[in-house]
Order: structure tokens, then sequence, then C-alpha cells
């Protein structure tokens, strides 16, 4: 009896490990990098709502040639060590098959890295510093465009409408901050308009006044800044009180473009311009629905960090669906073969100036109208006329 009872026991745990071998056997394991706590929360979730939101969808179709495809989640907190550590995590232990996400370009960087030595494909969807494609890297590969190419858009709008003699950047000192200051301040010289001031600051400040009267005391046509959710927020508001009023505030993208500027800034948002790299509007197949599913599902808006997301889940799933087999290798050479459309526009990884595996995607300028979002450049896209030049003061109530 004693024998038959261990008999038992031993048959149950060997069909346990054998549940649990199928099971991981029905699963194809991607880790998925983003910041869901800290400062940078705000666009980790738009971007996390977004792979789930495309996550469904796909095991809903088939998934992973019938496997069901699981991503790991796991929080960088905007730290790039932190970002190391957990890819270092989910390579070692959760044994993922490849790496997606990637907002910061800091933590980016520095996942790429990692992923780089462990020989680890990794998509990066969001990160923008030239740095993550310039490297040299063969395993690392990114969706959305550079930094350098952010301001591609803002750079024809201000040659043809805007014509400005002279600037001043802002930019927070970040690798994002800093390189995309270094690309427009590139671009206003071979204009031919005279940068007076290009100052950083530290990113997560609450008081930007003594940097914005410098400005003030300049009188720029322009103020440009590259800047996160809050510091674009603070620094409008800082603006409107200390009455600075130049031709036209512009932002590179980044925090600009966020519901949360209007709902943090106020009427100190209005009719600010921002390079961006996506709008709901645009002729690419699923385009608005994406868009409609996500503010029926999530009760709020989605911008181009969330179509970043939600394309790179659908090309995750391509390349896995076409690799002949869930090997690095096999996984490096589907990445490399990519040739698709999304909502976010065409994916094709190529090698171009210094960059590495690098899709290339087209810019676009958005103005806060009303309190929406609206495309106002190129002019064959625009939902809006461009509202320029600005009469600060009405805008704001003076």
């Amino acid at each position: 009896m004693k024998r038959f009872i261990v008999y038992l026991i031993s048959m149950f745990c060997m069909l346990g490990l054998l549940m649990r071998s199928v099971s991981a056997a029905d699963t194809v394991k991607v880790g998925i990098i983003l910041p869901l706590t800290g400062p940078q929360a705000n666009f980790g979730e738009i971007e996390k709502y977004s792979f789930d939101l495309a996550l469904e969808e796909i095991n809903a179709s088939g998934g992973i040639n019938g496997k069901k495809l699981e991503l790991i989640m796991e929080d960088d907190r905007g730290r790039s060590e932190v970002g190391r550590s957990v890819v270092e995590k989910l390579i070692t232990k959760d044994k993922v098959v490849m790496i997606g996400g990637g907002y910061s370009s800091s933590v980016t960087y520095a996942v790429a890295g990692v992923c780089q030595q462990n020989k680890m494909p990794f998509l990066v969807n969001t990160g923008s510093a030239d740095t993550i494609t310039t490297s040299g890297w063969d395993f690392i590969y990114r969706l959305n465009p550079p930094v350098s190419h952010y301001a591609d858009a803002v750079t024809t709008l201000l040659a043809e409408k805007v014509k400005p003699k002279t600037v001043a950047i802002l930019h927070e000192n970040s690798q994002f901050g800093t390189k995309g200051a270094k690309s427009f301040e590139k671009i206003c010289r071979k204009a031919g308009y005279k940068v007076v001031l290009k100052e950083g600051y530290e990113h997560g400040g609450i008081d930007y006044k003594p940097v914005l009267i410098q400005v003030k005391q300049l009188n720029p046509d322009i103020v440009y800044m590259v800047s996160y959710i809050m510091d674009a927020s603070f620094l409008m508001k800082q603006a409107k009180e200390l009455k600075l009023t130049p031709k036209m505030f512009m932002g590179g993208a980044g925090g600009f473009t966020l519901p949360e500027f209007v709902q943090n800034a106020g009427i100190a948002s209005e009719n600010v311009i921002s390079a961006t790299l996506w709008h709901q509007i645009l002729p690419f197949p699923g385009a608005m629905d994406y868009y409609k599913k996500f503010v029926r599902k999530y009760k709020k808006p989605t911008m181009y960090h969330g179509a970043e997301a939600y394309s790179a889940c659908y090309v995750i799933a391509d390349v896995l669906n076409r690799a002949e087999s869930f090997m690095n290798m096999d996984i490096k050479k589907a990445l490399s073969e990519t040739d698709m459309m999304t909502v976010f526009g065409p994916v094709k990884f190529t090698t171009w100036g210094k960059m590495k595996n690098q899709n290339k995607a087209t810019t676009y300028v958005v103005q806060w109208i009303n309190g929406k979002l609206e495309i106002v450049w190129p002019t064959e896209h625009a939902t809006k006329k461009f509202k320029y030049p600005v009469d600060w003061m009405k805008t704001w109530g003076y």
C-alpha cells in the first residue's frame, strides 16, 4: 500500500511537470520593458494599454502559428539601472525569445546594450536617441524614427510659413533632450536662423522662470522646447505668467502631444505647435479603428506613443510567425526581412546614413486648437489650418 501511494504521488508530480511543459510549449514569451511607475508612467500606461489591445486581437486570430503570444511586462521606472536589471531577468529567468518596448532613450540605450551583449533581438518602439541605432548593434531594431529626424516636418513649416530670424532652444538633459536640441540647432544654423540661446535643464524641475526670463530678454522669434510632460506643462504655464510672447512656441514631440499637456497647462497650451509622429486621421489602414477601440476600452485618447506600441506588437507577431524557429538568429533574420504596413505606417528595417536596422517614418506638425490636437502640416493631411501669427496675450485672456 505504501509503495502504491508513493507511486501515485510520483505519477501526479510527473503529470504536473508534463502539464507545465505543455503549457509552456503552447506559449511564446516576449519581454516588454516600459516605465509603468515614476515620472514617465503616463507614457508607459498608454503603451501598455496599446500592447494589451494588440495582444488580445493577435491571440484571438490564432496567435503565433497556433500558440498563444505572452507578453511579460516589466517596469523600468524610467531608470537605466532598473532597465538593465529587468531585461537580464527576462533573458535568464523568463527565457523570452525577444524583447520589445523601450520608452525613454536613456533606458532604451541601456537595455539595448544588454540585449546586444546577449544576442537577444530587441524591437524598440519609442526610445529615440540616435545612438540606439548608430552604435553598430545588429540585434537592435527600431520602429520609430530617430530624434534627429523628429523636426523634419517642422523644418519645412518654418521655412514656408513662419520664416523666423532668431530661435531659443530649451531641452531636458537626458539623451532625448540633448540629442533633439543638438539636431534642431543644426537645422537652424543650416537654414540661417540665429540660435540666441540653447539651454538644458534637469528633467523633473518645477521652476523654469530663471531660464524663461533669459529667453524673454533675448526676445527670439521661436521658442523650441524638447521636454517630457510635466516639464512641458510647467514651461508653458510659467511662460504665460511671464508674458513671454515669441512668434511661436514649438515642442519637439514628447510631452507636448499628450492629452495631459492640456489638462496640466490649461489655456497656456492653446496654439502651441509640436512635431509629432502620428495622428489617427492619417491614411494608414486601421489607424482610426485603433484610436476608436482604444478610446472605447480605456475611456481616454491615445497618441503616437500608443500607435507605436500597438504596431510594434503586430510586428513582433509577424516576425515570430515567419521565423523558422524561436532561436535568436532565426528571429533576427525575420526582423531583417520585415516589410509590412501597420497603423503607424510602413515598417521596413534598413541601413541608411549612420543608422542600422532603422525604420524610416514620416513626421508631422500638430497644433493645440480649442483644446484638440490637430494636424496642421503638411497641408495634404491637415485637419485644421495652421493658426499663425498668434496673439498670445489675447489667447491667454490678458
